[in-house]
């Protein structure tokens, strides 16, 4: 799939059809990045230093990857007595296993496509702004979003709708012309509450038959199917 998306890229970046899905809204961590192992490290990293017991099993924590922090913690049981402080801590630390992250396969062709296309691309992530950010930035992505929406004060996070709300809006494109990508349940609620297509991708951090129980528009297996789902959505 990576060679057919070079193929097309060396062709002139061949047109779309008039597309009835104009944005496309990605999540983040297993969907662009595969950031498990730096989002754990990190995460323990960070507990040690602030002296909290813990008993967090590696591959049960990369299950929940893309809930909130204080959802996960309090699954786990873990007492975390001042979790801004933790935040703060966390973020700080977290350059220093970013090593640990790459990008999938066929993310940077895909959003080539989308971009020469002229559909819009954002961003919405349970991160904090400025760290989502920072990571675009690592990771030279920061050019291809329109919009990039990070945790703010006052906004509630996914799966509430507002935040892909206020995405359309600053875009001034519908949500219905909007496909909402991600790999996890909270992707999926977040778009059907806002009233957008939805799309999930079963490489990230959630078990293919719960993806499934959510009933999203779209299931892929690869970032470069997106292509063929807007070209399909033609008008």
């Amino acid at each position: 799939m990576l060679i057919v998306l070079i193929q097309i890229l060396q062709k002139k970046r061949k047109k779309l059809r008039q597309m009835a899905i104009k944005h496309v809204c990605f999540d983040l961590d297993g969907t662009l990045v595969r950031s498990a192992k730096t989002i754990y490290k990190t995460t323990t990293e960070t507990l040690n230093q602030l002296g909290i017991n813990y008993t967090l099993p590696e591959d049960k924590f990369n299950q929940m990857i893309g809930q909130h922090f204080k959802d996960i913690f309090e699954y786990f049981s873990i007492n975390v007595p001042d979790f801004e402080y933790y935040i703060k801590t966390y973020k700080k630390n977290y350059f220093l296993f970013v090593d640990y992250s790459d990008l999938y396969e066929g993310i940077r062709e895909t959003l080539e496509i989308l971009k020469s296309n002229s559909i819009k691309i954002s961003l919405l992530t349970t991160k904090a702004q400025d760290q989502a950010e920072k990571i675009l930035t690592h990771f030279n992505l920061d050019d291809f979003f329109d919009v990039t929406m990070g945790r703010r004060d006052g906004i509630p996070h996914k799966p509430a709708p507002e935040p892909l709300i206020l995405i359309c809006d600053d875009l001034k494109i519908p949500v219905s012309e909007t496909l909402m990508v991600g790999d996890t349940e909270l992707d999926i609620l977040c778009g059907k509450n806002a009233g957008s297509k939805t799309c999930v991708v079963t490489y990230g951090y959630r078990d293919i038959d719960i993806l499934k129980s959510y009933n999203p528009d779209y299931l892929i297996n690869s970032i470069d199917e997106l292509v063929s789902i807007i070209n399909d959505s033609s008008e």
